[in-house]
């Protein structure tokens, strides 16, 4: 069966995984783009966004795992767009009409619309399910590939609380965010069921990685 992955997931030493305060204008909230600069510095980014130059290294080659063998991607409603986009007919996405994604998303929301086809194979499904049946839905559509369960921290921790997640990579980043959404709550006891590597980069960040037990 694939596997349910999660990669690049930023969270804040106290354990946020955004800020608060989301909005079309800051769409992490008050933690602007802090959390994620490490990835914004990398060579993979770069060639990602069409520049030139990115640092190569710890940060880079944890950032690059993120694509190979997805067929599919589970997001929340708050990835999607910010609070309120599901009254607004237009609204695609943050991310133009070729969204980085090349597969079929799947976004959970209470506000279900029509599925949305955008430019380079990605077409949003918008499902309001549990976790396990849109897991089932994505992986359906993977077509024997893996499931990435891409955010915000409320998807992820959900997926976690089901028993659903099989490969986690989250960034340590050394900020304080203090409010916003944090991921670990009600998770007490997870890193029983995996095995958990930690590793530390020039950048300042530390690389995590759980990896379920007996794959």
């Amino acid at each position: 069966m694939s596997l349910a992955r999660v990669h690049n997931f930023s969270i804040s030493l106290d354990g946020f995984g955004t800020g608060e305060g989301l909005s079309r204008d800051a769409p992490f909230g008050h933690a602007g783009e802090g959390l994620h600069e490490w990835m914004f510095a990398t060579r993979f980014w770069h060639q990602v966004t069409g520049q030139s130059g990115g640092t190569r290294g710890i940060d880079d080659a944890f950032g690059r795992q993120i694509t190979p063998g997805i067929g599919a991607e589970i997001m929340g409603a708050g990835k999607f767009g910010p609070p309120g986009w599901h009254e607004d007919p237009e609204w695609k996405g943050w991310w133009g009409p070729n969204p980085p994604f090349h597969t079929p998303t799947f976004i959970l929301t209470h506000h279900p619309r029509p599925s949305i086809e955008m430019e380079g194979g990605t077409t949003f499904h918008f499902l309001d399910t549990s976790p396990a049946k849109a897991l089932e839905t994505a992986r359906e559509a993977a077509g024997g590939q893996d499931v990435r369960i891409g955010g915000g921290p409320t998807v992820i921790r959900d997926f976690f609380a089901a028993g659903l997640i099989d490969h986690m990579h989250i960034v340590v980043v050394p900020v304080l965010l203090g409010r916003g959404v944090r991921l670990w709550d009600g998770l007490e006891g997870l890193e029983k069921d995996y095995e958990v590597e930690a590793t530390s980069s020039p950048g300042g960040v530390t690389h995590v990685t759980f990896t379920r037990v007996g794959l």
